[in-house]
């Protein structure tokens, strides 16, 4: 008896592509039969092979891939297993998700998959704690600066630092008003770039630390009042200025380098940057950075490098270098 013929079709072809989602990929098919089994076992549901040929075959033409030769299964899905599996990972090193937050995003991205992707991500439930952020808004950060942005309108929140508690503590009693423009992720976290009406440049704000954020009804500051904006705005050129996401302008920066460490220099500062061979293992380096942020990333890279113009900068990495020197040296 096929109780699902005639106003109950469309149920039993929804039924059939859960099956097939649940239980198929290109190694694992179903018989007709087995189709039958499961759709008898799971829902409760009775039918026969015609129907099931019918039904696949009505799936096939409202646009689903189904291959049928030596068995029936899903050929093509939202994400694939490579995709899904990256998306986790991206998830489980996220800084600015909280862990309930990541868990909860993970369980549902496992929904895209089938039984079996579901068994090879059945470790990830067994990771050892990760870092994660203790702030429990950021996506309602999120979810607000998206509006913020499309409907061009000024924001207000809450920004926050960690005290020696471990807990996070308003930099300030009253809240920032800021002009949001653009979202980007950079070394695991989401910044937000917006302008503080005060000044005339471009700030960052880490969305991990905002708190209680409000869309206000004034607009945001034209772009053209931004000096940044108005000199012909880049979003790679600006991430690759400002490489650990401080606020300022950019100098132009000359240092001496190994030639090993061009793979370091594409990686933090793109393809903009020029090179001039100095030696058969040393060049020239010339690039435009934020100065605070190149202070910190030539002390990361400083047994490799030395700075050499500006000459501000080649001083504060001199007096930096002097003042650790001092702390280590044996009469400390």
């Amino acid at each position: 008896m096929n109780v699902y013929a005639g106003d109950n079709k469309k149920m039993l072809n929804m039924l059939i592509l859960e099956i097939l989602k649940e239980y198929t990929d290109a190694d694992h098919r179903l018989t007709q039969q087995e189709i039958i089994d499961l759709l008898k076992l799971n829902y409760g549901a009775e039918c026969d092979r015609r129907s099931i040929r019918n039904n696949i075959r009505s799936l096939k033409d409202m646009g689903y891939e189904i291959a049928t030769e030596r068995g029936c299964y899903l050929a093509e899905r939202e994400f694939d297993d490579a995709e899904l599996r990256m998306l986790i990972d991206s998830i489980l090193f996220s800084k600015n998700l909280s862990g309930a937050q990541s868990k909860r995003l993970i369980e549902k991205l496992n929904g895209f998959g089938n039984r079996y992707f579901h068994a090879k991500v059945a470790h990830v439930s067994n990771l050892p704690e990760l870092f994660h952020s203790d702030n429990k808004q950021v996506m309602l950060a999120l979810d607000a600066l998206n509006d913020a942005i499309e409907e061009k309108r000024k924001v207000s929140f809450i920004y926050n630092s960690y005290g020696t508690d471990f807990k996070l503590h308003p930099r300030r009693n009253e809240p920032y008003i800021v002009n949001p423009y653009q979202m980007v992720a950079n070394n695991g976290r989401y910044y937000l770039i917006g302008n503080y009406d005060k000044y005339d440049d471009l700030s960052h704000y880490r969305i991990d630390r905002i708190t209680s954020i409000t869309m206000l009804s004034e607009p945001i500051k034209p772009k053209k009042e931004v000096r940044e904006f108005s000199q012909g705005w880049s979003l790679p050129k600006h991430m690759a200025e400002h490489i650990y996401m401080y606020s300022g302008d950019s100098v132009t920066v000359k240092f001496i380098a190994d030639t090993d460490l061009m793979d370091e220099l594409i990686d933090w500062f793109g393809r903009d940057i020029r090179i001039k061979e100095e030696s058969e293992n040393k060049m020239l380096v010339t690039l435009k950075c934020n100065e605070r942020a190149m202070k910190y990333w030539a002390l990361q890279y400083g047994e490799h490098i030395e700075i050499k113009e500006p000459q501000s900068l080649r001083e504060a990495v001199k007096k930096t270098v002097l003042d650790m020197a001092e702390k280590y040296s044996d009469g400390a």
